[in-house]
């Protein structure tokens, strides 16, 4: 399943019902939930969820604790906007760039928009780099200024209107995705070096 980063609605979170092992997550979006159905996926603030059930102009997911452990899901309360992104289709324009929805980390912002900074993983810095993309919330942005421990873009009037990168103010935590190309190249050319996604596996 791949997005591109470019958010199609911004939907709010109606409901947070947590459970033993999953936390249930009810979202209102009338675009979404009319062209989706159970089992469809949606990045929500760059987050890859499946829709498991649907009401209306209103659709569920489950999240696993994993997820909400590793994501900014888990700070999500009613009320709260989202960033939605239905899968690219087979065949359409790659308006933003290739995004898998599996966020690598979560950072701070340091200065809100429209010059965006924020904090990131040295772990995460040497995949990130000056005119490269990478996801904040689901938004396929462009680097200006990459640093070992922050990063920085700039956002235009519209990405501002459109999206949760709006309201954000210093202090709110965003999930991160980098390009996922980058750690591909990194397996293939230091094959056999430590990375942040070697697990041990064969």
């Amino acid at each position: 399943m791949m997005f591109t980063g470019i958010v199609e609605e911004l939907g709010h979170c109606d409901s947070v019902s947590r459970r033993a092992g999953t936390t249930r997550l009810w979202f209102s979006a009338p675009l979404v939930a009319a062209s989706s159905q159970v089992g469809a996926s949606v990045a929500v603030n760059g987050c890859c969820l499946t829709v498991v059930e649907l009401d209306g102009e209103s659709w569920a997911a489950d999240a696993v604790d994993e997820t909400m452990s590793r994501t900014v899901l888990s700070a999500l309360t009613p009320g709260d906007r989202v960033n939605l992104e239905r899968p690219v289709a087979l065949g359409a324009r790659l308006g933003g760039h290739l995004v898998q929805g599996h966020v690598d980390g979560v950072g701070t912002i340091l200065e809100a928009a429209p010059h965006l900074r924020v904090t990131l993983d040295p772990g995460l810095a040497r995949y990130v780099v000056e005119k490269g993309s990478i996801t904040v919330d689901g938004c396929s942005l462009t680097v200006v200024e990459a640093g070992p421990r922050s990063f920085s873009c700039e956002l235009i009037p519209h990405t501002i209107s459109v999206t949760t990168l709006g309201v954000k103010g210093a202090g709110s935590l965003v999930n991160l995705e980098v390009d996922v190309v980058a750690k591909y190249v990194e397996r293939l050319v230091v094959a056999g070096t430590p990375t942040p996604y070697d697990r041990g596996g064969t």
